[in-house]
């Protein structure tokens, strides 16, 4: 080395005087090169000082682009923010003035491209740290000096020197304990935090040069001549002690060095081979030297020139430089001036205040004049926004953008939150009026004490705009219809996850325009996982949705806010504002004391006494002060002593106020008058203290006192932080050990509450400075400067819930597979770090080389965390395709917030059989209670506990184990037990807050499970819990409000029982307590007792299925104090034989049904013979204990229907041809459509067309019942050709279908007339004389064949088809089954035969069916439901929520899917229960193609023919669907829209209509696949949503298949989870059809007297004989009631029921009833001649019921009525009973209200007969009769 250094200088100073003739021989073009320098700046922007010694050889760098390391030159640039600097010296970044044309145009050129240098540090420096130099060779090697623009690169100039001498410390010790590169990469990582993983790859592949330039520079410094060559070597006692110096005298050894020289002892200790021995004392000789130096000398070995720096402070591990400009960094960074004082038993680093900004001028601020007038309400008393918030308001107030604004605390972000709400507010304003509906705005607070303030500020400032602001947290639940009439909710990231997580209210997370999160900091936080959640789910639902939702993201400062505004999807160039501390409105000086004595009692006196001495300086100065510690009983305790100490030292006066303060006394009295002895002892010494435990008029009082100055020093715990806006100009946190009952240990108080408290330093208005200490423990002194510092970047804890939240968005529908789940994982924090620090997550350096994006890393957690839900039972996972389907356990723990660890305790614990000690031992092992510890301390209390009777179950694992420890805390907590120690208290607190959720996860188990003993005493837990009674407690005690603990004991001591309590009177239950006057009260409390009386009646419908009605009378008086505005009951049927629930469902009572006193209920249970003897029916309160009714429903002799026939079989036929028809003219009617008749049609060919045999078809939708009823049809006009045919079609949609299909086909060929008789359209006589065919609705043809005798065309019938006559058992029922036996009695009467054919889906009884309708075997022809000419795949999907419209949301995305899957270029057909819903539904499938990437994929046209549609379109929502290939269809829409529709679907134009399922019937629109998006609607009668009729779901299921186009037909039914075996059952089982009419009687019958049919009481029995009901009435017995079944039994059960009918005709003044059989006639003919009066015949003749002929009589007899009058008669009619209300139509009734002529009563909106009298109102207005 020494020879190449001789020739290096040889070499050199052969070149010095060619250089200095180089220099006079090119002094001509000297100054053009200076030129050439002044155009370059001029050019880039750029200034540039050129230093060069006074050498030649500078002179030759600068004329010769010499390529010498060592020239003397710098040269420096400052372009914008950045800065190139090379010092003295500087290795490779000399360059000639053509090299930096170079630099700078490439610097340009990438400004021009939008790429960012690395900015770091305040000066923002750039520095090519591999640069051309090193690639070109031109510098020699990698040294120092590469090292040092390393270091600045990564970590600023500033710091660079602090980097560069720990990189070298590490390389040292890494070669001497031979650390691997990712061993030494770890490390690295360790002490850079979140610096760029490429920068760590570069020093490792220069890691050999480095070590070797740094051991020649350590072998030069080590020379004996060190000294004296200029080194400014170290003091003595810093090269002793091996530490940099930071403060004179004060050194302090790092736990880095610590562990490097216990790994040097190690290596001595070896005793390994000389060599090596050697070489490891070298290389401890070595480190022990680097400890001693500076980097300055170490550089300064290596290239000649020394960069002096600040010093630095190591603390903890930790290495903290100080700025040399008074200001911080960004990173580790402690302002100039700290000082570092050690005294004896502590030490203490004081911090002084970051030099605030100059005063902004007036135009840097935004007045608030120059918002909107409306804007300005919300900033009251403010005059204009400080300058944070005015810097951000043009982004905030003018433009969409996402934000992340990073400020210290006090900053005035509120204010920013604010304006980001009014710009929400003005994008939803029309016309000056807020739409408060179209938006809602979400505020998620990390904490229920913020979230209340922010409530409070918020409501009174948008209270001028009408707004409603409302906190939704655990102590603060909203309502549906307060959540819809609020705009702005402010709520916690927990609570919103849970909301969100269950689909939430679909209506409320729809309309959510703004997510405001504060403290997102939190992120590094245990919470943190949540937030990631909340915002990870916003994301994706604006991708999804298409949607706009502006995220704000507010934050204390942060180290890597860019990673924050990254996951934020924050532009960083115009949505990112970062602001240091020296935009703090009150600068912050700040103290941080540590203990250094070990002993806890020393330990706590010494912090006693440095709060004081604090407390007394700040005192002596005129300030207040807060002092902070962190339990209740802390702050009297620090109170007593401060004033204690106060009294020692003769410094009491210090404490006290003025006494000549006229207010002073009034303060006094007010303190006087408080009942907390604590608070006035403490105000005598002039202290206060402030916690949550104090009643709410003393936290005031006291909060007024230290405002109004009464009070000096206010000791308080940290809600006085977060909750109340209270400022002090000194802040104390005294001690930072804070009990966390969740971790069930002390813990360091949160950087969130450091903060906070320290915000309360400074009093804007009136100090210009704050002082803020924090007293804590010597060990964790390092640990808040890092705070302070922001030494450490905030990490993600995303990893540790991630099969939590995997299941969530499982259960949400968001992810069904592996490929899902890892997309989701990328708009996580977690993704964000994971690329920038991986090695935190576990990623080694070489899986991030092989995958950058790090897509298997994230798949393989997703698989991870899928097989943990697998083996948990939460999700069913299939390794091979990646496929994810959540269960019943996922959704409930999704639901209940609780972690799967506890779901595996649950799986292996929870049985059909448990006791409570099983249960409560088995919710204390929860994970939830994993971190409780058992303390030596508390054991007596706990043992106490025990002793007292307040644990009634013996804990297992007794009181010494954790897990005993919870089941004990659990049982305190319900018996009310009090307890002393804090621990205990905070223990016990975190148990309660989380067991009753536990419990009613539990509950919801056992009911899914169909456990019924598991399932009620779960139950009776989770009341329990929320109670905190046991249930063996007197029931009166849930009313506590009402009556003393006295009175409750007495009853409880003396047994009275709430039965007993029953049979006594007021006065009784006095004389027996001895107490009169309470004898009112209890009996009150009895009353307002939730009680219900309960009927059930159970009607089997087949052999397995019964339908069970009960008939509810609530019995209590409805108290809105106790009960609120619902109730809520569980029903449930349980078979005590097997002990199961065949039944459950939960029933909401409101206040309104209660008032209304009876309410039915309906539902269906599976039977299973044998049959039990009984069931019991049980209604059990939700949350009021021993608040049940049981009903024994007995099946002993219960007779069930009996079995029917076996079904037609197909026979395995030859297709017929349309030939067999045998005349041309029927055959052209089919040619072109099909050539032969499928295998049915062709099966009942002879009978339908070549007999007049009646037929019964039964089959499935889609079988082609229509051409068998046209064969029936061409039959008669061969054999009877003057005979009419009768068509009834049950539905009016039905009559247009066949009216247009018929019309323009079969009747213009064949020339025959067609009529319509409808509700919309009455022919005339004439037309219906002349027609062939007659279309008609039952309720038409009832009311003209009545008087069949009159009509000469009813006469003419030869044909009677009836087309779905299986709906003879639904609502309409009744009116077809009096059409068909009075059309059979006619023809008996006129001896003229009438053919009946009834057309059906299949059925399981239609031999009775034939029976009645006088069909023989050989018309009978009975199909399987699976016999189908397309075959039907019908797939079953349940669908847990129990709320419907969240239910219906979570059903889009499975239909989508199910499209993807079964459909994806076929016609498919959603059908939907509401006009509403399918909007929605089309929208989400809109969304879901969109977020596809192809949201045309439905589109079957092209773009032109596409617009001319769309022109023709009326409706804006059909017309926005369009477009997107997605079509509506229900009956809101014109006749042109829906034709228009129907056509495009028809002719495949789009791919996909959503329409309600009257399109089943009326439109003949097969789809190759059919989606039944729930099965079920909203009942206006019954206020509650019930199941389709299993008709109307065949009847979809139906539309499925083409027959022309397909081999198969796909169904996807979409049902509740409770109601899916009922429709396995009936989908794949014929349908048993039975009669309605006896609940219609009446009025039958009195149109049957009217016409003259019945004539006595014999008559109306014999009527009954023609009917189904008659047939039906010997099958199935217990259907109808009918208990005995004998000849006798039968006769008196129908002439009680016709007695019945013809008494309630007689009631309504319609018939009269000869009861004294004086009429001959009627008495030869069984007596009672029955007759019509003039009521009854107009009942009859206009089709009215009985009831309304009645009322109608009643209210116009012998009055004179106005028109209001008439119009409330004509609506109160009982026709009007089933005119539907809506869902929330009510709202929209009461609208309409307001503009009507005549006033309605609108607490009843609800009322279908307030409904019929607005719209004909509206109907009058409409046709101007009104004017």
């Amino acid at each position: 080395q020494q020879q190449q250094g001789d020739k290096d200088s040889s070499s050199s100073s052969e070149r010095l005087p060619a250089a200095a003739a180089a220099a006079a021989a090119a002094a001509a073009s000297l100054s053009k090169q200076f030129a050439g320098l002044q155009l370059l700046a001029e050019e880039f922007g750029a200034d540039i000082d050129v230093a060069a010694a006074d050498s030649t050889t500078a002179l030759a760098w600068f004329l010769g682009g010499s390529s010498n390391d060592d020239a003397p030159a710098a040269v420096h640039q400052q372009q914008g923010a950045s800065a190139y600097q090379q010092q003295h010296g500087g290795d490779g970044l000399a360059a000639t003035p053509a090299e930096l044309r170079q630099l700078f145009a490439a610097g340009a050129a990438a400004d021009d491209l939008g790429w960012d240098g690395v900015h770091s540090g305040e000066s923002g420096t750039d520095v090519d740290i591999d640069s051309d130099d090193e690639r070109k060779g031109r510098g020699k090697k990698v040294g120092l000096a590469w090292l040092n623009r390393w270091a600045t690169s990564i970590a600023g100039k500033d710091q660079a020197p602090v980097l560069c001498h720990a990189i070298c410390s590490h390389l040292l010790a890494a070669e001497q304990t031979d650390l691997s590169g990712d061993e030494l990469a770890a490390q690295f990582l360790d002490l850079l935090g979140d610096a760029a993983f490429d920068q760590v790859g570069m020093l490792l592949e220069r890691r050999r040069y480095l070590f070797e330039a740094l051991r020649k520079a350590l072998a030069k410094l080590s020379g004996p001549d060190y000294a004296a060559t200029g080194g400014d070597g170290p003091p003595a006692a810093a090269a002793a002690s091996n530490m940099p110096s930071y403060a004179p005298g004060v050194t302090i050894t790092s736990s880095s060095q610590k562990l490097m020289a216990k790994m040097g002892r190690k290596q001595q200790k070896k005793g390994v081979g000389v060599g090596k021995a050697a070489a490891g004392a070298d290389l401890d000789a070595e480190l022990e030297l680097l400890q001693s130096l500076t980097w300055d000398e170490l550089l300064s070995s290596e290239v000649g020139v020394k960069d002096r720096r600040g010093g630095s402070l190591w603390l903890g591990g930790m290495q903290f430089a100080m700025a040399d400009d008074g200001g911080l960094a960004t990173r580790n960074v402690l302002p100039k001036g700290t000082k570092r004082i050690t005294q004896k038993g502590y030490e203490e680093v004081k911090v002084p205040a970051v030099q605030g900004l100059p005063a902004p001028t007036q135009d840097e601020l935004v007045p608030i004049s120059s918002l909107e007038p409306w804007a300005q309400a919300a900033f009251s008393g403010y005059k204009t926004l400080n300058r944070i918030q005015s810097r951000i308001f043009n982004t905030a107030y003018y433009s969409n953008e996402n934000l992340l604004v990073c400020a210290p605390t006090g900053a005035g972000k509120t204010n920013i939150a604010m304006i980001t709400v009014l710009r929400e507010v003005a994008a939803n304003m029309s016309n000056g009026t807020i739409q408060k509906d179209h938006f809602k705005i979400v505020y998620v607070a990390p904490m229920k004490a913020l979230a209340a303030e922010v409530t409070t500020n918020f409501g009174k400032r948008l209270a001028p705009l009408g707004l409603v602001v409302k906190e939704l947290t655990g102590d603060m639940q909203l309502s549906k219809r307060e959540l819809s009439e609020t705009q702005m909710i402010v709520t916690t990231p927990e609570k919103w996850d849970v909301i969100t997580r269950k689909g939430g209210d679909v209506a409320v997370a729809a309309l959510v325009k703004l997510l405001i999160i504060d403290e997102v900091h939190l992120l590094n936080d245990e919470r943190g996982p949540v937030i990631e959640t909340i915002i990870a789910r916003t994301l994706r639902q604006v991708e999804a949705s298409q949607s706009m939702i502006r995220i704000v993201g507010l934050s204390a400062t942060l180290p890597n806010y860019q990673d924050v505004a990254t996951f934020l999807r924050v532009n960083s160039s115009s949505g990112l504002f970062h602001f240091d501390a020296s935009y703090r409105p009150v600068p912050l000086e700040m103290s941080f004391v540590g203990v250094t004595i070990a002993n806890m009692t020393a330990r706590n006196s010494m912090m006693n006494q440095i709060c004081y001495d604090k407390v007394v300086d700040s005192l002596k100065r005129g300030h207040q002060v807060m002092v902070f510690v962190h339990s209740r009983k802390d702050t009297g305790k620090t109170g007593r002593v401060l004033g204690d100490l106060a009294a020692k030292n003769g410094e009491t006066h210090l404490f006290e106020t003025e006494g000549d303060d006229p207010r002073r006394g009034l303060a006094v009295k007010e303190v006087n008058k408080s009942r907390n002895r604590e608070l006035q002892e403490l105000f005598q010494s002039g202290l206060g203290l402030h916690h949550a435990g104090m009643l709410r008029s003393d936290r005031n009082l006291t909060e007024r006192l230290f405002a109004d100055g009464f009070i000096k020093v206010l000791v308080c715990t940290a809600t006085l932080a977060w909750g109340v806006n209270l400022p002090a100009h000194t802040v104390i946190i005294k001690g930072t050990q804070v009990y966390d009952a969740k971790k069930g240990t002390f813990t360091e108080l949160g950087m969130l509450d450091v903060q906070q408290i320290f915000g309360r330093a400074g009093r804007p208005q009136f100090d210009t400075s704050g002082e803020a200490t924090i007293v804590t423990a010597h060990s964790k002194l390092a640990h808040y400067l890092g705070m302070l510092t922001h030494a450490t970047p905030i990490e993600s804890q995303f990893k540790s819930l991630l099969p939590d939240n995997l299941n969530a968005e499982l259960v949400l529908g968001t992810v069904t597979n592996v490929k899902e789940a890892a997309t989701w994982l990328t708009y996580s924090y977690l993704y964000v770090r994971m690329t920038k620090n991986p090695l935190v997550y576990g990623i080694t350096y070489e899986q991030l080389l092989a995958d950058p994006t790090l897509t298997h890393y994230c798949r393989d957690l997703i698989i991870d965390a899928a097989k943990q839900l697998h083996a948990a039972k939460m999700a069913v996972f299939d390794e091979r395709t990646g496929n994810m389907f959540v269960t019943e356990l996922g959704r409930v723990a999704s639901h209940f917030y609780i972690r799967y660890q506890s779901i595996i305790v649950f799986n292996e614990r929870l049985k059909e059989h448990v006791s409570w000690a099983d249960v409560l031992g088995m919710i204390s092992l929860s994970s939830e209670f994993e971190n409780i510890m058992v303390r030596e301390e508390e054991l007596p209390e706990v043992e106490n506990l025990i002793r007292q009777g307040a644990i009634p179950h013996a804990p297992k694992g007794g009181v010494e184990n954790k897990h005993g420890k919870a089941n004990i805390l659990i049982q305190a907590y319900i018996s009310r037990a009090r307890v002393e120690s804090f621990s205990l208290t905070a223990d016990l607190m975190y148990v309660a807050s989380n067991a009753p959720r536990i419990a009613r996860a539990l509950f919801e188990i056992a009911v899914r499970r169909k456990w019924n003993t598991a399932a009620g005493m779960l139950l009776e837990l989770c009341k329990s819990l929320e109670l905190r009674l046991w249930p063996d407690q007197h029931p009166l005690r849930q009313m506590e409000a009402a009556l003393t603990p006295e009175l409750l004991w007495k009853m409880e001591e003396r047994g009275l029982t709430i039965e007993r309590l029953d049979d006594m009177s007021a006065s009784e239950i006095g004389a027996f307590l001895r107490h009169p006057a309470a004898g009112d009260k209890i009996r009150g409390c009895l009353d307002a007792f939730p009680r219900l009386g309960l009927e059930a009646s159970l009607h089997p419908i087949t052999r397995g299925v019964a339908r069970i009605q009960l008939t509810i009378t609530p019995q209590f008086s409805w108290r809105d104090r106790l009960h609120g505005g619902a109730l809520r009951w569980w029903v449930w049927v349980e078979d005590p034989s097997v002990d199961r629930l065949h039944h459950v469902e939960s029933w909401t009572l409101t206040k309104k049904m209660a008032s209304e006193e009876v309410q039915k209920l309906g539902f269906t249970i599976p039977l299973a013979e044998p049959l039990p003897g009984q069931y019991f029916i049980r209604l059990v309160s939700d949350n009021w204990l021993q608040a049940e009714e049981v009903l024994e429903v007995s099946l002993a002799g219960l007779q069930l229907p009996s079995r029917g026939p076996p079904h037609t079989e197909l026979l395995d036929l030859d297709p017929l041809p349309l030939e067999a028809l045998g005349k041309e003219q029927y055959i052209d009617l089919y040619r072109g459509r099909f050539t032969h008749f499928n295998p049915i049609q062709t099966q009942a060919f002879h009978t339908l067309y070549h007999t007049d045999e009646s037929v019964l078809l039964g089959a499935p939708t889609g079988s082609g019942k229509t051409i068998s009823s046209e064969l029936t049809m061409m039959r008669l006009w061969k054999a009877h050709p003057e005979d009419k045919v009768i068509y009834i079609a049950p539905l009016k949609a039905l009559v247009r279908e066949r009216m247009n299909d018929w019309g323009k086909g079969l009747c213009r060929r064949l020339g025959k007339k067609l009529v319509e008789l409808t509700g919309d359209y009455t022919p005339d006589l004439a037309a219906l004389l002349a027609a062939d065919i007659i279309i008609a609705t039952p309720e038409k043809w009832d009311g003209i064949s009545r008087n069949w005798q009159s009509r000469g065309y009813v006469k003419k019938v030869g044909l009677l088809v009836i087309d779905e006559i299986h709906l003879l058992g639904a609502d309409r029922g009744p009116i077809l089954e009096v059409i068909v036996s009075r059309m059979r009695y006619i023809a008996a009467s006129m001896n003229r035969p009438i053919r009946f054919v009834g057309l059906s889906t299949a059925l399981a009884n239609a031999h009775d069916l034939a029976d009645w309708l006088g069909t023989s075997s050989a018309g009978l022809f009975n199909f399987k439901p699976s016999v189908r000419p397309v075959p039907l795949e019908a797939h079953m999907q349940g669908f847990p929520g129990k709320f419907y419209c969240p239910r219906m949301a979570s059903m889009n995305k499975p239909a989508y899917a199910a499209i993807q899957v079964h459909s994806p270029l076929k016609p498919v057909l959603v059908f939907v229960a509401s006009r509403r819903q399918t909007r929605l539904t089309a929208l989400d499938l809109i969304s879901y193609a969109a977020a596809d990437e192809r949201p045309i994929q439905f589109v079957h046209m092209t773009p032109q023919e596409l617009t001319n549609v769309l022109s023709r379109v009326r409706d804006a929502s059909l017309r926005h669907c369009l477009q997107f290939g997605v079509g509506l269809h229900h009956a809101g829409l014109g006749e042109g829209d829906r034709q228009l529709v129907e056509s495009l679907f028809v002719t495949q134009q789009i791919q996909v209509l959503v329409a309600t399922s009257t399109l089943a019937w009326g439109v003949n629109t097969p789809a190759h696949l059919v989606i039944i998006k729930g099965t079920e609607y909203y009942d206006a009668p019954s206020r509650r949503y019930v199941d389709f009729p299993i008709t109307d779901v065949l009847q979809m299921m139906g539309r499925a298949g083409r027959p022309q186009y397909d081999t198969k037909g796909v169904a996807v039914i979409m049902v509740h989870e409770p109601k899916k075996a009922f429709y396995k059952r009936f989908l794949y089982e014929p349908f048993p059809v039975e009669s309605s009419l006896q609940d219609q009687l009446p009025d039958h019958l009195n149109a049957e007297i009217v016409a003259g049919t019945i004539t006595t009481r014999q008559d109306a029995l014999d009527y009954l004989t023609w009917t189904f009901f008659y047939r039906r009435l010997l099958q199935n017995p217990a259907y109808y009631d009918l208990n005995d079944t004998s000849p006798e039994g039968l006769s008196t059960y129908m002439s009680e029921m016709v007695e019945a009918a013809l008494l309630a005709l007689e009631d309504a003044g319609c018939i009269t009833l000869d009861i004294d059989d004086a009429d001959e006639d009627a008495a030869a003919n069984g007596g009672g001649a029955v007759r019509p009066t003039p009521l009854g015949r107009v009942a009859s003749f206009y089709y009215l019921q009985h009831t309304t002929a009645a009322l109608l009589a009643e209210r116009f007899r012998g009055q004179q009525l106005d028109h209001k009058q008439v119009l409330d008669v004509l609506c109160a009619a009982s026709e009007y009973d089933e005119l539907p209300v809506r869902h929330n139509e009510d709202v929209l009734n009461t609208q309409l209200a307001q503009q009507v002529r005549l006033p309605v009563d609108t607490r009843r909106a609800d009322d279908p007969h307030v409904k019929a009298h607005l719209l004909i109102q509206v109907r009058l207005l409409e046709s101007r009769t009104w004017g």
